[in-house]
């Protein structure tokens, strides 16, 4: 069954790819950038969040340059396929995103804050593509971990709407805000780890709208 033709579209569960119960590779101990452990658990204190903006290269390093930010890793989130691989993500076959797991210190850097970083530097008013990448796997979206994130989440995406409307230039936000709870984030293969920073002139899909996010201002306040 084609899933894609000119318009990308997500599986079902049922037409998603079967996957497997285990990774086929271990994740690397640490962070090649930050020098701290990619997996958890975390240290008491920290908090995480889960971001998907495009290519997970060039977002990855959008966050791990972001002060306050203890560690990153990079992966898929939001589909059907147990333990998928690279190449399966890429058929469309899982419904899964590239996402970024950010690790973060909240007395050093707010969820706000990464939502300001996430905002400003892609453009979610796209759909199922970033730029010239293009498929489901390139969706915006975000998985609170939180009820506290999920308020922010929401309240900024409504915030920003309104500052890419006033903008004349961009058209509705497709970022889907869904928990994190029920959908795993499965870390990708060691070598999409740190990319950039083993192929400084690797590719990086990144870009924004130019438009900028405020930080703790509500809707009704713009």
């Amino acid at each position: 069954m084609a899933l894609f033709g000119r318009t990308p579209v997500l599986p079902t569960r049922d037409q998603a790819l079967r996957g497997r119960s285990a990774p086929e590779f271990t994740l690397p101990e640490r962070h090649t950038v930050l020098g701290n452990p990619l997996a958890g658990p975390y240290p008491e204190g920290l908090a995480v969040a889960d971001f998907g903006l495009g290519c997970f290269w060039g977002a990855e390093r959008v966050f791990w340059r972001t002060p306050g930010v203890w560690t990153t890793l990079v992966g898929y989130q939001g589909g059907f396929t147990e333990n998928p691989a690279y190449e399966e993500v890429c058929s469309g076959l899982t419904g899964h995103t590239e996402a970024v797991r950010v690790v973060f210190d909240p007395s050093a850097v707010s969820y706000e804050q990464l939502l300001k970083v996430f905002w400003e530097n892609h453009d979610p008013t796209q759909g199922f593509r970033q730029a010239h990448d293009v498929g489901t796997q390139y969706r915006s979206a975000l998985y609170p971990h939180t009820p506290e994130q999920t308020a922010a989440a929401e309240s900024s995406r409504a915030t920003y709407q309104q500052v890419l409307t006033r903008s004349g230039h961009h058209g509705t936000i497709t970022t889907e805000i869904l928990p994190a709870q029920g959908r795993p984030f499965y870390p990708a293969e060691p070598y999409h780890q740190q990319y950039l920073d083993k192929n400084p002139g690797g590719y990086c899909g990144i870009g924004g709208t130019g438009v900028s996010c405020p930080v703790g201002v509500t809707p009704a306040e713009r």
